[in-house]
């Protein structure tokens, strides 16, 4: 069976004018499976908020192809559903409303049906009791929550997710990874999931990418051999601070030898 998500050989260049270019990505080759939880990690400016472009078609590549189910990315497709750093909910319009938006701008209307499988997805999150409410009404992690219905209300096979948990406080941000887990485990999705967060990264993924500073490229690509279902002991697992240490040796040698 195929990959879902292939990378080959991929290179992208900006071109602010004529005479200046950024190298942002070089060579990326890597692979991604029917439900597999794949996490990015990197330093800033490393081309992981191009690698998240590329992947939702929002452009192509300078050089290489990116392949979703077999078929090269041209342009934005359902089967990709994406969670952004902030979930830009619409202020005026409730919880519910927010979720089935997407809906709403592509069919012009949303359907009974499409309003009770909102309805569903908000229980999934946690949030059935608030459907009614407005977002000013919820805390951070509730409205990334919403965030997430929102993507799947499409239902796609493929889920990116950038930095979603980055502008919450770290309690938070702890407890929505946990959630993040249950969503998945009881709705599979095949994910790409970006952080700045290497402890984010090993409780959630099962493998990791590493990527290295600009002009970004994978340097390593880890598998977590961690069992699942994740929760707060997986934290005290012997193999994860060992995963942890990994990674953070990748990052920061190649930090350290940039700047030497």
């Amino acid at each position: 069976m195929k990959p879902f998500v292939c990378f080959n050989k991929v290179s992208h260049q900006y071109q602010s004018n004529t005479t200046h270019k950024v190298q942002a990505l070089t060579d990326i080759n890597f692979h991604i499976n029917k439900h597999e939880f794949v996490a990015v990690v990197g330093p800033s400016g490393c081309g992981k908020s191009t690698l998240l472009k590329l992947i939702t078609g929002l452009m192509s590549p300078s050089e290489g192809s990116v392949e979703i189910f077999g078929k090269t990315m041209h342009e934005p497709r359902n089967e990709v559903g994406i969670v952004f750093q902030k979930p830009t909910l619409l202020p005026w319009l409730s919880v519910l409303d927010n979720v089935t938006f997407p809906l709403k701008h592509q069919h012009g209307k949303v359907a009974s049906e499409a309003k009770q499988y909102a309805m569903t997805l908000l229980k999934l999150v946690g949030l059935e009791q608030f459907a009614h409410q407005r977002p000013a009404q919820l805390s951070g992690g509730m409205q990334q929550r919403v965030g997430i219905a929102r993507a799947l209300i499409l239902k796609p096979e493929i889920l990116i997710m950038d930095e979603p948990f980055s502008a919450l406080d770290a309690l938070s941000r702890e407890i929505m990874g946990f959630e993040l887990l249950r969503i998945w485990e009881e709705e599979p999705k095949t994910v790409l999931f970006i952080t700045h967060s290497i402890n984010e990264a090993v409780l959630l993924a099962d493998k990791v990418l590493v990527m290295s500073p600009r002009p970004g490229t994978v340097v390593e690509e880890l598998p977590i051999d961690l069992p699942r279902p994740r929760n707060n002991t997986t934290l005290k697992h012997e193999k994860f601070a060992y995963y942890a240490d990994i990674l953070r040796d990748h990052i920061f040698q190649k930090h350290a030898a940039l700047n030497e």
